[in-house]
């Protein structure tokens, strides 16, 4: 049975959530949480980990955005997101993987700005809608790497 998995998107100011499905095939905005400072957004996160983690659903990875540069190499943030990833795992049981964040949240302003004229509304919206973004791009990723009947995939090979 495949578990949900959460995406975190961690800014300085505001940390944005999105949750896939119980298949772990649809990603969607969660929430925005604003935070006071580094420590105080990992605390909140592990909070909220721990809620959804003890739901039905269950909660099996949750996912932080990296953010890096357009050539992949790290930018100024990137070391400021793995200490937060770091003192994270220290908080909770649930398996932390790392997602590259180039570009999501242009692409997510864009999608937003389709829906939703008033910008004030969008930057409500935009650190959940980014961290949707690195979910799905996490979850299509990984439903490559399974079979048909939800096992993973050892010999590469496409179905």
């Amino acid at each position: 049975m495949t578990r949900r998995v959460l995406a975190v998107d961690v800014g300085a100011r505001r940390v944005g959530l999105a949750i896939s499905d119980a298949t772990a095939t649809l990603a969607r905005p969660l929430e925005t949480i604003a935070v006071a400072d580094d420590g105080d957004a990992v605390h909140q996160v592990a909070r909220r980990v721990a809620d959804l983690a003890a739901e039905a659903d269950g909660l099996a990875t949750v996912v932080v955005g990296l953010p890096v540069h357009l050539d992949g190499s790290p930018s100024d943030e990137s070391a400021r997101v793995r200490r937060f990833i770091a003192s994270l795992a220290e908080r909770t049981e649930v398996a932390i993987a790392i997602e590259d964040e180039r570009l999501t949240s242009r692409e997510a302003e864009s999608r937003l700005a389709l829906r939703e004229r008033d910008w004030r509304k969008r930057k409500q919206q935009l650190d959940a809608a980014a961290a949707a973004i690195i979910l799905q791009d996490y979850l299509d990723r990984a439903s490559q790497t399974r079979t048909a009947d939800g096992t993973e995939r050892t010999d590469g090979a496409e179905e």
